[in-house]
């Protein structure tokens, strides 16, 4: 924009730099307005001598008068020189000269921000912390009414009951749990030095990983244990199974490739791996306790580990934790105690429990999702110096069931492919038949997990997780029918998290009284 000379300054004025002065031409006419059709910053450009005048990409928000080559700058604060120097001596000169009446205030098509075109383009975060704030608010009126109300029902009933002391021989089954990988380590030695045969090898390996998970069985079970510290030993058991597995595995299929390199196989020649087969007692002793159930020789390693920011986690779980077993005995165990049991009620009385529960109960898995996989998981990493982190996928977004049960636990997911489905995959087994059998060993543990412990054997969990496969075929096809929807997400919160774990607990609670 063209702009025309000051006036002439008198003798008693302050003179301005003649940089500035020289970049404030002389004023628009109707003969000069700028073309603006060409622009596209909303800066007018110009050579030489000439200066430019214009607004940002939003004309609201700030004004610049420059010069390209002299950068002479006019902000709606003051004047900044190529030098540096602020001239606020006429604080008007940007009011003066900036933005005129006839620069366009509506430059180019734009949508609302809410609009359903723009709305996924646009950062929410403003929303989202209102949304935390409100959910704070809220769960803080809850919280506050239930203690007055009720008073602090915390207790040590449930978490350590008088038995919990006669529960060493857990804590002993779970020490020694580790002398497996030792067996497996002796077994994969002798296999390399050719003292035993891959046959006499597997059954050796069927015999360490089918101990893994008999052995604690046995244990909760002879030692009437407490519930808490059944699920924490058939858990820790069920991660040494995976591994004993992986390792297992693993071996056979680098010995394959090692012995197909060896003949000069140009089949397998074509699959690089990072390392030659090897058995190293040391790889073995960081794939043990690495955040990872998926074997091999080498993983990519950070250079430091940071004090502070671990120090921060833990602090972080400690919180969470404690938050977790507040909503456990402020919220749920009483809700529980005073239900009848779901399946043989009064079918709306179930449903009204069931909504009941559904709400601190899905505030608990969020917790234990929040504690084991974020935190927990990433203090391990750190602490060992583990570099691939990705131990869950923005599952919140799954549009289908499968995809959920795809990005939710990455540790177990990658396991599943690489030693379940890609197997049956590449011996002919279906896909469809591959996705079964996937579920059906996801079943399995759960129920392990959850049945033994409770000493319930009526399958609920088993059941729960085979469920998801008739979900999974519906979510899919709706997301086929209905593309880019979050039907599917809504199925998985609704079946999943509202009513699928609340119905668990009741069942599991009802039938481990009776």
């Amino acid at each position: 924009m063209a702009i025309a000379n000051p006036p002439d300054e008198s003798p008693g004025q302050k003179s301005e730099p003649s940089d500035l002065r020289h970049s404030l031409r002389r004023r628009p006419t109707a003969s000069s307005a700028p073309d603006y059709s060409s622009k596209t910053n909303g800066n007018s450009s110009s050579n030489g001598d000439e200066s430019s005048v214009g607004t940002s990409s939003e004309c609201e928000d700030s004004v610049r008068i420059g010069n390209r080559n002299g950068r002479t700058h006019v902000e709606d604060t003051g004047t900044k020189v190529a030098g540096g120097e602020d001239l606020k001596r006429e604080p008007d000169v940007s009011v003066r000269f900036a933005y005129t009446p006839a620069v366009p205030a509506h430059r180019r098509v734009k949508e609302s921000p809410l609009s359903s075109d723009a709305i996924f383009k646009q950062s929410h975060a403003g929303l989202f912390n209102l949304c935390i704030v409100v959910l704070v608010a809220v769960n803080s009126r809850l919280i506050i009414e239930n203690l007055m109300k009720y008073g602090l029902l915390i207790g040590s009933g449930f978490w350590f009951s008088s038995r919990s002391l006669r529960d060493w021989p857990l804590l002993m089954c779970c020490l020694t749990l580790p002398l497996l990988f030792l067996a497996a380590f002796v077994v994969e030695k002798s296999v390399q030095h050719k003292l035993v045969s891959e046959v006499v090898a597997g059954f050796c390996h069927f015999v360490i990983t089918t101990l893994a998970i008999v052995y604690p069985v046995v244990v909760i079970l002879r030692c009437n244990s407490a519930v808490l510290s059944g699920i924490t030993l058939m858990l820790f058991a069920c991660i040494v199974w995976l591994k004993l597995v992986s390792y297992a595995h693993t071996n056979f299929d680098l010995r394959s490739l090692a012995k197909a390199a060896d003949r000069g196989d140009a089949s397998f020649s074509s699959l690089h791996v990072d390392h030659p087969y090897s058995v190293s007692l040391k790889s073995l002793a960081y794939f043990m306790v690495a955040p990872t159930l998926c074997y091999q020789l080498t993983y990519p390693r950070t250079t430091s580990i940071r004090k502070g920011w671990v120090t921060r986690q833990l602090i972080k779980l400690v919180i969470f934790t404690g938050f977790m077993g507040f909503i456990i005995e402020q919220y749920i165990n009483p809700i529980v105690k005073n239900s009848q049991h779901p399946l043989k009620g009064n079918f709306l009385y179930a449903i009204e429990r069931v909504l009941k529960l559904s709400v601190p109960t899905l505030y608990v898995w969020l917790c234990m999702f929040y504690c084991f996989f974020h935190l927990w998981l990433n203090i391990l990493a750190e602490i060992l110096r583990f570099g691939d982190r990705e131990f869950y996928k923005d599952w919140w977004n799954a549009k289908t069931i499968e995809e959920y049960w795809r990005m939710w636990n990455m540790p177990v997911h990658k396991w599943m492919v690489r030693h379940v489905y890609f197997p049956c995959l590449r011996n002919g087994i279906p896909k469809g038949v591959a996705v079964f059998i996937a579920f059906f060993v996801s079943a399995v543990f759960h129920e392990l997990c959850i049945g033994v412990p409770c000493r319930n054997f009526k399958m609920w969990a088993f059941i729960g997780i085979m469920f998801q496969i008739p979900l999974v075929i519906v979510t899919n096809y709706l997301q086929a029918r209905f593309r880019n929807s979050m039907v599917g997400n809504m199925i998985f919160w609704l079946f999943f998290c509202i009513l699928g774990q609340p119905m668990c607990v009741l069942l599991y609670y009802h039938d481990l009284m009776n």
